[in-house]
């Protein structure tokens, strides 16, 4: 039973590191929606600027408004760059961490596993033992009754 409670302990340290990397998990995670969140909003401020432009194309706009408005469309663009490359990263950094708790997952199971096998074989052998007491008492018994029939 002492290998079971080393197992045991093991069991827990891998479980804490498993909450651990679970947690840097999740915090990637979030990083990763916040960042693809906002290349989103980007994006559609993109989309509705053109839309007003092209209404305004239609109905006339001055040059200077024309200019102005593709400076803004411009640096939207640059912006919307950057946060593809943002979201590219969190991505990578959110699928090395899903990566990472996938393993502990696989390593607490294997020592779960383990620590079930040993208690298995203890328990077995705890049975034997039992049975060759038993077998030990039924011996001493039958002996015991026949020195009373002899006497």
């Amino acid at each position: 039973m002492a290998g079971h409670s080393h197992f045991h302990k093991l069991i827990k340290i891998k479980n804490s590191e498993k909450e651990e990397v679970l947690a840097n998990y999740r915090s990637s995670l979030s990083e990763f929606e916040n960042v693809a969140e906002q290349l989103y909003s980007f994006m559609k401020k993109k989309e509705d600027l053109m839309a007003v432009q092209q209404g305004k194309l239609s109905t006339g706009m001055s040059i200077y408004e024309m200019r102005h408005q593709q400076t803004f469309i411009s640096n939207l663009e640059q912006t919307i760059m950057y946060y593809q490359q943002l979201v590219i990263r969190a991505r990578n950094k959110m699928q090395f961490a899903q990566d990472k708790l996938i393993e502990k997952n696989i390593e607490v199971k294997k020592y779960e596993t383990l620590q079930e096998k040993i208690y298995q074989e203890t328990l077995e052998t705890t049975k034997l033992i039992e049975n060759k007491y038993m077998d030990e008492i039924s011996v001493q018994q039958y002996i015991n009754q026949g020195f009373r029939v002899m006497k």
